[in-house]
């Protein structure tokens, strides 16, 4: 399973902020439409992430305070990225590896999506799942004859 499976169930809305946006407006946009980051863009490039952990260190360390704080100041200049042929078993080691709830998608420089470690996760599940179904069906649709009344099948 790729990235580029995740994006096609999750659409295509994408939610950005920009370097020099004061991180007030960000933080209300982000509580406004239940979000948890948001992809930082300049000049039509990824130039950073902006997650609730970001803005909560930067708060702590301005005293509790967003003051005048631009997104820039907040922002993780140097977030992981990856591309929609990637697999998810690697989007999920880097992901674990690093602490990293949410992954801006790119290709080449262009902005395909972000996946979060929630969608990482419901993937993993709901590939599982529908494995657990195709082995049981191929059980219950054992052929006849195979085993003796009574007789364990070994698998």
């Amino acid at each position: 399973m790729k990235v580029s499976d995740i994006l096609r169930v999750k659409g295509n809305t994408l939610y950005t902020a920009q370097p020099d946006q004061p991180l007030a407006d960000a933080i209300g946009f982000m509580a406004e439409k239940d979000l948890g980051s948001l992809v930082v863009m300049a000049k039509g490039v990824v130039s950073g992430m902006l997650t609730f952990r970001e803005v909560i260190l930067k708060i702590v360390g301005n005293g509790g305070q967003v003051g005048d704080t631009l997104v820039a100041q907040a922002m993780d200049a140097q977030p992981l990225t990856c591309t929609p042929d990637t697999e998810i078993d690697d989007v999920r080691r880097m992901m674990l590896e690093s602490h990293a709830r949410y992954m801006p998608v790119v290709e080449g420089s262009m902005l395909m999506g972000v996946i979060s470690f929630y969608d990482v996760a419901k993937a993993v599940v709901d590939a599982q799942n529908f494995e657990n179904k195709m082995l049981k069906a191929y059980i219950r649709d054992w052929p006849d004859g195979s085993a003796s009344e009574g007789e364990d099948v070994k698998l």
